[in-house]
């Protein structure tokens, strides 16, 4: 489980400073080539790695939450509906929600895999996973998150699963993406920007009303497992892969 550490901690030097150093601003070109090399290099691992998953379904969510609470216990039985239904299941590698649907896909032997990132608050992947990977840059761990997957579920969490949701969402949106399903599980957590969503964007015009048909709000991971199975096996460009 995720080890709580004092605010105060926050900011000591992480275990790899890699993408905190690219981050920080121009350098120079020999530096700047440098980084590139090291996020190139490490999508190459990971492609390597993830190239014959087959069909996968990622699962966004906490770190936070522990074995005794309702989320983890949903997100556990939505791990393992998506199993059942043919689907290795993807999540952060971590502990809490991603945790909980790892164990769920590996309690009914289904494929579990975890792509875990190098923090300042130590995360260690979790122990139901496969195959697991430990990446050092975020952007190229949502890439894969994204890249490998052809559904995706979000159960509640802080800024990095919000940051997930949208990164995805917008690649649907703007058609970067093929228009794979999203489900949003915890109808109470989620109706704060549901309620945002229709209220806000859609009136002032920054999205269209029809974004909407984008996400399914349910609380029931049979639900969520069958909506994702049904329109991926709908889908003539994805049937042919599946």
């Amino acid at each position: 489980m995720e080890k709580v550490q004092d605010k105060t901690d926050w900011g000591k030097k992480s275990p790899d400073s890699s993408e905190k150093k690219l981050l920080e601003g121009p350098k120079t070109p020999v530096t700047e080539i440098l980084h590139a090399f090291k996020v190139f290099f490490e999508m190459c691992g990971a492609f390597r790695k993830l190239h014959f998953i087959g069909p996968c379904v990622t699962v966004f969510g906490s770190a936070r939450f522990k074995e005794d609470h309702k989320y983890y216990q949903l997100a556990e039985n939505v791990g393992k509906k998506l199993a059942l239904n043919g689907f290795a299941v993807m999540t952060g590698g971590g502990p809490g929600i991603m945790e909980a649907a790892n164990k769920g896909a590996r309690s009914v032997r289904g494929m579990s895999i975890g792509c875990n990132i190098v923090l300042p608050r130590e995360q260690k992947h979790n122990a139901y996973l496969d195959l697991w990977i430990e990446f050092k840059y975020f952007m190229v761990r949502k890439f894969m998150l994204a890249k490998f997957s052809y559904g995706f579920v979000v159960l509640p969490g802080g800024f990095g699963t919000l940051d997930e949701l949208f990164n995805v969402l917008t690649l649907v949106q703007t058609k970067k993406m093929k228009n794979f399903p999203i489900v949003l599980i915890g109808t109470e957590f989620w109706a704060p920007l549901k309620r945002m969503i229709e209220e806000s964007l859609i009136p002032v015009g920054t999205i269209d009303k029809q974004d909407m048909d984008l996400i399914l709000f349910t609380d029931d991971p049979e639900h969520a497992a069958r909506f994702i199975t049904e329109t991926a096996f709908d889908r003539e460009w994805l049937r042919k892969r599946l």
